[in-house]
């Protein structure tokens, strides 16, 4: 995808009107009458919303005598969507690095904690010598 139709998808997805006219084309195809019903703005103002959809290639309008359905065009939201995915890899790394970076720091406090310190000079060295039965003497 170029910069530019990206650009101009990204630019139409911007604003909660269109994504919601694409949130209802997502359930099949409608006409401008139906898309226009939820909204609480005049039919030239959807008209607006509608022309940068398709400007985006996003939705596509047919013509079926007087009836104008609308289509959602899939293809710029799954390139879209790739786009995006190429950062994920970057965050889910970074998530990892700090968990990493926290876990550890977990371990050097539990360390140098003084419970840690008392547990250790109570427990009997691992090297030391068996204790001595009498009964063997």
């Amino acid at each position: 995808m170029t910069a530019d139709k990206l650009s101009a998808t990204f630019a139409a997805l911007a604003d909660p009107t269109r994504r919601a006219i694409l949130g209802r084309l997502a359930k099949g195809q409608s006409s401008v009458t139906e898309l226009a019903s939820p909204f609480k703005m005049t039919m030239p103002a959807i008209s607006k919303h509608l022309k940068v959809l398709e400007k985006a290639g996003l939705i596509e309008r047919g013509r079926d005598a007087q009836w104008r359905p609308c289509r959602l065009k899939a293809k710029p939201l799954a390139e879209a969507a790739g786009w995006i995915d190429q950062y994920r890899q970057f965050w889910e790394e970074s998530f990892d690095r700090l968990d990493a970076y926290l876990q550890e720091i977990q371990r050097k406090e539990a360390d140098a904690t003084p419970e840690s310190a008392s547990e250790t000079a109570a427990a009997p060295p691992t090297d030391s010598p068996e204790p001595i039965d009498d009964r063997q003497l």
